[in-house]
């Protein structure tokens, strides 16, 4: 008698990628800054973005103590190792994040949140004084609500430029993320009081779809820290 099988499970529907998804994919594989991170052995497409300002501004020079504040996944602490050059100078990189984050050969990791009262300290701790640059890539995750990730953005803003003006040694620079009309009229009013040069900046490789922008503040001048911090909320 010839046995009787069970009928075969039907195979399961791949899903259906969404538009967004779709659009997503076709952008990696054609986007030409993507092609040459992994090329080149940087963990994301924006570590160009912070070599084509520092191409522009020279912030990174051999020596410098640099801070990356929300530095995960770590391509902008990468360029930072690369141009600071620690292990052959008395420069420093500290890669700061609320997540732990892959090691990155000539910088260190600290798992710390941007908005922690002590983070300033933390900072000076690990560098033996004060830093000569301080960096923020940070971004809220997108909502879909414009207005309130320019809020959100902008918090993480102030918050990066508290902590900047707390360890910045005199003459140093800032270099932080903002979205849309750039920094914010009390924002912007902090960053001309605590430095010579504020300068909004798009390098290229930010998409020309993106409402990111740069602020790019030189000339740290500790002596105009002392005062209330920016506020938007």
């Amino acid at each position: 008698m010839t046995p009787i099988r069970p009928p075969k499970a039907a195979k399961p529907k791949p899903k259906k990628r969404s538009a967004s998804s779709a659009r997503w994919l076709h952008r990696q594989r054609t986007d030409p800054y993507v092609a040459e991170a992994r090329r080149r052995g940087y963990r994301s497409r924006a570590a160009f973005k912070l070599i084509e300002l520092d191409d522009r501004f020279r912030l990174l020079k051999a020596g410098a103590r640099v801070v990356d504040l929300g530095a995960a996944p770590g391509g902008w602490t990468q360029v930072a190792v690369e141009r600071v050059r620690p292990e052959t100078s008395r420069g420093a990189v500290l890669a700061i994040d609320i997540a732990a984050m892959d090691a990155i050969a000539g910088a260190e990791g600290v798992v710390a949140d941007v908005f922690a009262a002590e983070l300033p300290d933390l900072v000076r701790q690990h560098l033996g004084g004060p830093a000569d640059v301080v960096l923020s890539d940070m971004a809220p995750a997108a909502s879909g609500h414009p207005g309130a990730d320019h809020l959100r953005i902008i918090g993480l803003a102030e918050a990066a430029l508290e902590v900047a003006a707390a360890i910045l040694a005199p003459g140093g620079s800032f270099v932080c993320k903002v979205w849309q009309g750039g920094a914010t009229h009390d924002l912007l009013t902090a960053l001309k009081r605590l430095f010579a040069t504020v300068r909004h900046a798009k390098p290229p490789a930010s998409r020309a779809e993106s409402a990111e922008l740069y602020v790019v503040a030189t000339g740290f001048r500790p002596e105009r820290a002392e005062g209330p911090a920016p506020s938007s909320r």
